[in-house]
């Protein structure tokens, strides 16, 4: 069975509808049913992305993605500096 892979705001999106669906007074088998996930993913979301506005998670994603950006840069620089050292020491 293919899994599916949500964004950040469709997960935010759900929450919402989950919150809704429980203020009127549906039970958790019947929301889930209804958003097409697991219980166990429902969770997972709300701890993970309970807090979040949109806004907020836009702003994470960038954030993830520059990450990703510095930690390249970062292992570019130490190979370099790596290879810099043996040079330096003649042993290639």
């Amino acid at each position: 069975m293919k899994r599916k892979r949500f964004a950040i705001e469709q997960i935010i999106s759900k929450l919402r509808q989950a919150e809704i669906m429980f203020s009127e007074g549906k039970s958790l088998d019947e929301v889930v049913k209804k958003l097409e996930i697991t219980a166990q993913t429902y969770y997972r979301w709300r701890k993970e992305y309970g807090t979040l506005q949109m806004e907020q998670a836009k702003r994470l994603k960038e954030l993830e993605k520059e990450n990703t950006r510095l930690k390249r840069v970062v292992a570019d620089q130490a190979l370099d500096i790596s290879i810099l050292k043996e040079v330096s020491k003649g042993n290639f």
